[in-house]
């Protein structure tokens, strides 16, 4: 017998088509109408976003896509498919890698159409996001089920939910950050992760075990999902390998979406973390974007540029991102890795 490929199916939150005040509205108006991403009801998002929320924040949102984007377009978008391309060269003619967006274009559903029309036995998802959370991994995960639903024959299909802390991710981490600090001494290291509501985490504790403090300390039976918990277990493996002591970094969060309701995003907000540390005698830090595996808005825009402009604002010297992984050798060999392995 032929033997049968295996597919791979990775996917990315999602990017504008250009940086243009219409495509980011398109975007926005697909990304902030999620149910998973915005846990209100249908009748109150859609009128909300798409007539008040998303005319009002495309323009500026438009204007900051334009300092990101290259030459080569939205970096979110080419190193995910420079990933793609490297992740088939891995792993050979036994498989076929596709790439899609959760939003946007490349589509998850053009993405399943090629593995579905390449004949696959069956196939494994793996959604870019190293912690779960409902809004991010879940929304994937519930798409591609939608879209699977309407196939005549569906084959078998299997979830990477999470690799928090996947010893290949971790470690390409460590060894992009240590690239870092062999060229100069940083006093404190900065781990800032993608911020959700409380509630989301609320939301996925079934036992009512989160407390959103010391509930963390730990990656438990019953708190394995909990992207809070994940985050600072990411956080706790990367910096055990730099040799980190407890006190020499920060786990905090970033990119809250302001709310009239005031829900109470995870905490330490990392803007107002950062905005402390020189009067303490930080004055230069090494800043981590773990939630993330390539470059996009929230990497190089948010921490790279405007933290560093706050940081030094109040008195701090020196701030530096460390890139993402985006497609570097160990990274891809890890991601080959975890694809083998499940």
């Amino acid at each position: 017998m032929t033997a049968r490929r295996i597919g791979v199916l990775l996917v990315n939150l999602g990017t504008p088509d250009s940086p243009n005040t219409p495509d980011v509205r398109r975007y926005l108006n697909e990304f902030l109408t999620d149910g998973r991403v915005v846990d209100m009801p249908a009748a109150i998002r859609y009128p909300l976003f798409q007539g008040l929320v998303v005319p009002l924040r495309a323009p500026k949102s438009a204007k900051i896509y334009k300092e990101l984007w290259t030459e080569r377009g939205s970096p979110l978008l080419f190193h995910g498919l420079d990933l793609k391309e490297k992740v088939q060269e891995v792993l050979g003619d036994g498989y076929v890698v596709a790439f899609g967006m959760r939003y946007q274009n490349p589509s998850v559903e053009k993405a399943l159409e090629e593995l579905r029309t390449a004949n696959v036995e069956r196939i494994i998802v793996l959604p870019l996001f190293p912690q779960y959370a409902s809004a991010s991994t879940g929304s994937v995960q519930e798409k591609v089920m939608d879209i699977v639903k309407d196939w005549w024959i569906v084959p078998s299909i299997s979830f990477i939910s999470q690799f928090a802390t996947e010893p290949g991710f971790i470690a390409t981490i460590a060894a992009r950050g240590r690239a870092e600090m062999e060229k100069q001494h940083y006093d404190h290291i900065v781990f800032s992760y993608h911020g959700i509501p409380e509630r989301h985490v609320k939301k996925g504790d079934p036992t009512s075990y989160c407390r959103f403090g010391s509930c963390c300390d730990t990656l438990t039976d019953q708190n394995q999902y909990c992207y809070r918990a994940q985050c600072f277990a990411t956080s706790r493996l990367v910096a055990a390998e730099l040799g980190l002591a407890p006190d020499q970094y920060t786990v905090c969060f970033q990119s809250r979406l302001q709310s009239r309701l005031r829900d109470p995003w995870l905490q330490p907000y990392t803007d107002e973390a950062l905005k402390e540390m020189p009067a303490k005698g930080i004055k230069n830090v090494l800043a981590f974007s773990p939630a993330f595996v390539a470059d996009c808005l929230e990497t190089t825009i948010e921490v790279g540029e405007e933290f560093k402009e706050l940081f030094e604002e109040t008195g701090g010297e020196h701030w530096q991102l460390v890139p993402s992984l985006n497609s570097e050798p160990q990274w891809v060999d890890a991601v080959a890795d975890m694809i083998r392995r499940n």
